[in-house]
């Protein structure tokens, strides 16, 4: 019986210094399941702030973008703001110029010649300071972007392809063509 008794105590002490390592153990493992959960936590928050930060740049971006675009199409506005009411005074200029070309010899004539001449070229001068230049298309290659072809010519002058005449000038309001030059080309 006092072996039982001493083996039973033994069994006893055993599993009394087991549970405070079962215990320590199952507070271990807890512990390391608490820090899996928080670095899981941790890292799903830095992807969360990480996918936020690339929101806030592209939308910076876009901004940006936009600002820049917005900023271009004001001065483009502003460079051709004049862009209407020149068109409407090309035809004006072309009459004059028809007209100063037929004027008849006199004295009378003369005088009125002059006055003209100098109306012209104060309308001449005004478009000139808002961007308008006549197109120089005689002698030079047959361009689609500045010219329009109304007739092929033979020439033993010019090579072919290259402007003859021009029968209605073109203009150029800044660096954009504003009418194109109808003009005759070399066969």
């Amino acid at each position: 019986m006092k072996e039982e008794q001493s083996f039973t105590e033994e069994q006893e002490v055993t599993a009394a210094e087991q549970e405070p390592v079962n215990e320590a153990g199952a507070a271990e493992a807890q512990a390391e399941e608490i820090a899996d959960q928080e670095q899981d936590e941790l890292a799903r928050l830095k992807a969360e702030a990480e996918e936020q930060q690339q929101r806030y740049v592209r939308a910076q971006a876009d901004f940006d973008n936009f600002r820049r675009r917005t900023q271009k199409e004001k001065e483009e506005l502003a460079k051709y703001a004049s862009m209407k009411l020149v068109t409407e005074l090309v035809p004006v200029i072309d009459n004059f110029e028809r007209a100063m070309a037929t004027v008849p010899e006199g004295a009378e004539v003369e005088s009125f010649s002059k006055g003209m001449q100098m109306i012209f070229r104060q309308l001449e001068t005004v478009m000139n300071n808002e961007g308008l230049t006549a197109m120089e298309s005689v002698g030079q290659p047959f361009n689609p972007e500045f010219h329009q072809a109304i007739m092929q010519v033979e020439s033993d002058e010019y090579e072919e392809g290259i402007v003859v005449e021009e029968v209605q000038k073109g203009y150029m309001l800044k660096d954009k063509v504003l009418r194109p030059a109808m003009v005759k080309v070399s066969s």
